[in-house]
């Protein structure tokens, strides 16, 4: 009896021990399912060399003014016609190149034709007279000699002599007006390029200052730049240009200032400036869209930071900062951009010789502990090598 009495004694607290081991092993599960690895985090801190910060810092930041416009042939004309008539002959198209003084096209015109035979007999005609009144004069001149004649008499041969000669010379000039009309039949190209249109084909009637080509020169362009008034004071003649043209991918062309417009553009705060560009192999084409920019003067210095140091999302731009030990995200408030060297002015105060992250991390977490890793000392002699060389 007294062994039964113990035995369930045994059992019941068995049972107890089993209950109470199972309900501390479900509270530990559920603490560690709420936290997991809290411990872990509070005993791992990130570590970051010193090659992974940056320091605000005073520099000048290099200013660059952007400009765009359409390229423009500084040589380009519309050959026009000079006669009306027929277009009997058109010898060049588009893209093919001209040289000044060749002749393009020819224009037949039986109008002229006519009227350079008409001013031939008009010629013919003054110098038959000419040549009566010259003997006439002649005569009357030996008469007044002799005295058969009166004065009145000469004068009046002499008139008539000056009269003719007068006459031919009219003549020889309205023969020469036709002859060069019918010159200008003969369409020439005023200067070196390439034909960009034609605007007439064989057999058009074309009537006077009617257009014909348009040749384009591409050896010297030029691109007309809208450039706010209040910059204007900065630029000069001279000053390169860097642009970069549609279509050339990553290839930079060098122009320079050519000339500044006196005045503001009609409506708008605007100057015209005016950027040549040679373009001797004549890869740029004319109506070519351009972009570029016009180094200015370096500003003050002010606080900037590596442009890879700041971060940007949903439009706010931020810092990651090692503060106390822990990593802190700060909202940061930027000013221009120096691509040129990297740099972005930081208009936000920072605490002085605070360290910022550099580089890009992912998986950040603001508060969440770090520390800067002791440079060695090979990395403390390389930094002092480098100072030295710089």
């Amino acid at each position: 009896m007294t062994k039964g009495r113990t035995r369930r004694r045994v059992i019941v607290a068995f049972v107890v021990l089993t209950f109470v081991g199972v309900l501390g092993g479900a509270v530990a599960l559920r603490a560690a399912k709420r936290d997991p690895g809290k411990d872990a985090r509070a005993s791992v801190a990130l570590e970051f060399a010193a090659d992974d910060l940056a320091y605000v810092e005073s520099r000048p930041l290099a200013r660059w003014l952007p400009v765009s416009g359409t390229l423009q042939a500084v040589r380009q004309t519309v050959v026009k016609a000079k006669v009306a008539g027929d277009i009997a002959g058109l010898d060049v198209r588009e893209g093919e190149p001209v040289r000044a003084g060749q002749v393009v096209a020819h224009i037949r015109s039986p109008d002229l034709e006519s009227r350079i035979i008409d001013r031939q007999g008009a010629l013919e005609s003054a110098r038959a007279q000419l040549g009566l009144a010259e003997k006439t004069r002649a005569m009357n001149l030996r008469l007044l000699s002799d005295k058969f004649i009166s004065q009145n008499a000469f004068d009046g041969a002499e008139s008539s002599y000056n009269v003719a000669r007068g006459n031919v010379k009219s003549a020889e000039a309205q023969l020469q007006l036709a002859k060069n009309a019918l010159a200008d039949a003969e369409v020439v190209a005023p200067l070196t390029g390439i034909v960009a249109k034609r605007h007439v084909q064989t057999g058009e009637k074309v009537a006077i200052e009617a257009p014909i080509l348009s040749i384009v020169d591409l050896r010297d362009l030029e691109v007309q730049a809208m450039v706010p008034a209040i910059d204007v004071p900065e630029l000069s003649s001279g000053m390169p240009v860097e642009l970069r043209v549609d279509g050339f991918g990553e290839r930079s062309f060098r122009g320079r200032i050519d000339r500044i417009n006196p005045s503001t553009e009609p409506g708008t705060r605007a100057i015209v400036v005016y950027v040549s560009l040679p373009n001797p192999d004549a890869a740029l084409r004319n109506g070519m869209f351009a972009t570029g920019r016009i180094a200015l003067a370096a500003s003050a210095p002010a606080p900037t930071l590596p442009l890879a140091a700041v971060r940007s999302e949903a439009g706010q731009s931020f810092v990651w900062t090692i503060d106390d030990g822990k990593l802190a995200r700060r909202v940061v408030i930027t000013g221009r951009r120096d691509e040129a060297n990297g740099r972005v002015e930081i208009r936000t105060m920072l605490p002085p010789r605070t360290p910022v992250l550099a580089a890009r991390f992912d998986n950040l977490k603001d508060g969440a502990p770090a520390l800067v890793r002791a440079a060695t000392s090979s990395q403390n002699a390389m930094q002092v090598r480098g100072r030295g060389s710089g």
